[in-house]
Order: structure tokens, then sequence, then C-alpha cells
């Protein structure tokens, strides 16, 4: 019987090829990329910075925040995003580390880094607290945790679960920024909410559904 992790990282594998033709994936189109960098610009510290970009990818963020002059690390479960993450920025001539591993345990050992940044990955976890607690350990004091997230569906529509059995995972639908918020501040020592939604220059057009970056320094 298939695993899970084993489900999940194949489905993400067989998305990797298209997976940058979504606009706030692949960042293609000039007023995207430019809307994603000034809001890296404006939530990361001014120096460089070591960052761990969980969930990672295609490597597009990563991109950005190495631009930017920080020391980025990705993880991503499905080995073809690694892949294309780390030839994504071998072709610009930039440097990142890319590790495969459960974003739940990013394989990072005892290392400790300036911020973490997550993107619409929660919903995917099978434990988003014990997860969300162990993020948080990871960041030095002083750090960052940067989530952007957002709440995808509503309840009773018929969209089909990207993998079978994701439907009993506690955030599938998305998670609104009250409820993210609320596990979040015992973990941190200040947080703030930005909206998303009404910027369409960061998905590629209008959106109607909520989404938000959680902001937090621990």
């Amino acid at each position: 019987m298939t695993s899970p992790a084993a489900a999940i990282a194949a489905y993400w594998n067989a998305a990797a090829p298209d997976f940058d033709d979504e606009p706030d994936h692949g960042l293609r189109a000039a007023n995207t990329r430019a809307a994603w960098a000034g809001l890296l610009t404006a939530w990361l510290p001014p120096h460089p910075s070591d960052v761990l970009d969980i969930g990672c990818g295609t490597g597009s963020l990563s991109e950005l925040i190495a631009e930017a002059g920080h020391r980025v690390t990705g993880v991503d479960l499905a080995p073809r995003m690694a892949e294309q993450a780390r030839a994504k920025l071998s072709a610009a001539g930039l440097e990142g580390r890319f590790l495969v591993g459960d974003a739940a345990m990013p394989p990072t050992g005892e290392e400790r880094f300036d911020v973490v940044l997550s993107r619409h990955l929660v919903w995917t976890l099978p434990d988003p607290h014990a997860a969300l607690r162990e993020w948080a350990g990871r960041i030095r004091p002083g750090g960052l945790l940067v989530l952007v997230e957002g709440r995808w569906r509503e309840a009773g529509q018929s969209d089909v679960p990207y993998v079978a059995g994701a439907e009993t995972l506690p955030w599938h639908l998305g998670v609104t920024a009250a409820d993210l918020a609320e596990v979040v501040r015992p973990l941190v020592r200040d947080l703030r909410i930005e909206p998303l939604s009404t910027n369409a220059d960061l998905w590629g057009g209008p959106v109607t559904d909520e989404r938000y970056a959680l902001v937090a320094r621990v």
C-alpha cells in the first residue's frame, strides 16, 4: 500500500513539469514577479540572512530571495520540484541549496535560520500544529516566520481531493487568517496579518478567496 507521503510526493512530482504555468508559481509575467519581489523586500531583513523556504516548489520565491542577496535553503517533498529549483537558480547564476524532505520536519539538522518562509503549504500537512511548532523552533531569536496562506475553497464544493484521503487533512480547504493566527500566536513574540487578495498582480488576475500573509517575530 502506498503511504500518504509517497502519494503526495508522487502527485507533486507529476505536477512539476507544468507547475510554473500558473502565474503565481512561475512568476513569468514582469508585474507578477515584481509584486512578489516587493513583498519579499518588505518582509525580509535588509542585510544578508539565512532563509529556509519550506515547500519551495520549483524555486521561484527562492530565486527572488537569492537575487536579493540572501542565503536560501529550499525544502520540498517532491524530488522533481527540488531538481527544477536547483536548475532555475543555476541558470540565473544564483546560489541556493535544495533538499528533498518532509516539510513538517525539514532535513536541516540543528541549523537555525533568520527567516522561515512557507507559501501555500500548510493546507497539505497532516498535523499543521506540530509543523508550525517545529518551524518556529528552527528560527533564531528575533527572526521571522512568514506564512503566505489562504482559504482556498468553500466547504461543500465538489473539488476532487488532490490525493486520496486529502479531505481528512485538518486544513484541506485552506485556513483563514484568524484560525492560523490563533495557532501561531503562542509560538511568537508578535504577529501581523497582511491581506493579499486585492493585489491582482500577485495572482495573475483577480481572486475572490481569502489570501494573506502572516508575519511573526520569534
